[in-house]
């Protein structure tokens, strides 16, 4: 088993990470145009993906002043109503709030109960803090703080979002540990001190063979695993000791 790093807050991104983002879009994409077969569905997902990437990069690099994830998500909706042909409001109302129900990945709600009770669980998202919020409450997430990108007015993997994170913390930047299945999100994460771990998830961004990240998973069970394993391994170390230097290794962490 891969060595965790010695941590003392645990990041989670959440869209693709924690919840399946392209499959809650693709199942509200379904319910608002039924009749639409396997191909134009996949067609209408792609539409809607490449608008948010493509505006959230302009927002990057200055092209277009920040606005929240439900905005941009109103305008895909309206391009993937606009391309199907619908017409009706109160559907594509509906649809424009489908990252508000995307579904959590089968392990996501377990591993994070399970390392909340051993560590700092910080959810860090770019989704509005509305969307964050109601997101939260429909995938069962739990976390003990949830930071979303609209606080600083940018979009990962802008360095601000990730300052946001370790300023939360309030510990040094390489003793939190961002985890994520988007390998850009993680290069982000690094490039300002942050610990890293890869978790694999379908439709997401694995690394390139020129990625270091610390740690690599299959599963959050497995990444979980190993920090309450390190936890435990910690523990029983200080208790093995004695005297003034081992109660300060306490007050530590």
């Amino acid at each position: 088993m891969t060595e965790a790093p010695d941590i003392e807050v645990v990041v989670f991104d959440v869209l693709g990470t924690l919840v399946d983002e392209p499959g809650g879009l693709r199942a509200a994409i379904r319910e608002a145009v039924p009749s639409a077969d396997d191909t134009f569905l996949d067609e209408l997902l792609t539409l809607w993906q490449r608008h948010i990437e493509h505006e959230q990069e302009r927002i990057g690099r200055g092209a277009r002043p920040y606005v929240t994830t439900e905005v941009l998500d109103a305008e895909a909706a309206q391009r993937v109503a606009d391309h199907a042909g619908l017409a009706d409001p109160v559907t594509v109302a509906r649809l424009a709030t489908a990252g508000q129900r995307l579904p959590a990945w089968d392990d996501s709600g377990a591993a994070l109960e399970r390392l909340a009770r051993r560590l700092p669980v910080v959810g860090l998202s770019n989704a509005g803090r509305t969307a964050l919020l109601r997101l939260a409450a429909h995938a069962g997430l739990r976390w003990h703080q949830a930071l979303s990108a609209e606080a600083v007015a940018a979009y990962k993997p802008a360095s601000e979002v990730y300052r946001l994170a370790v300023d939360t913390a309030g510990c040094p930047p390489e003793r939190v540990l961002m985890v994520a299945a988007h390998a850009w999100d993680l290069r982000g994460a690094r490039a300002q001190g942050m610990r890293t771990a890869y978790v694999r998830r379908p439709a997401a961004d694995p690394p390139t063979g020129s990625d270091a990240f610390d740690l690599r998973f299959d599963t959050l069970d497995d990444l979980v695993t190993a920090l309450t394993a390190s936890r435990r391994g910690e523990a029983a170390g200080s208790g093995s000791g004695s005297g003034p230097g081992s109660a300060r290794s306490q007050i530590r962490r």
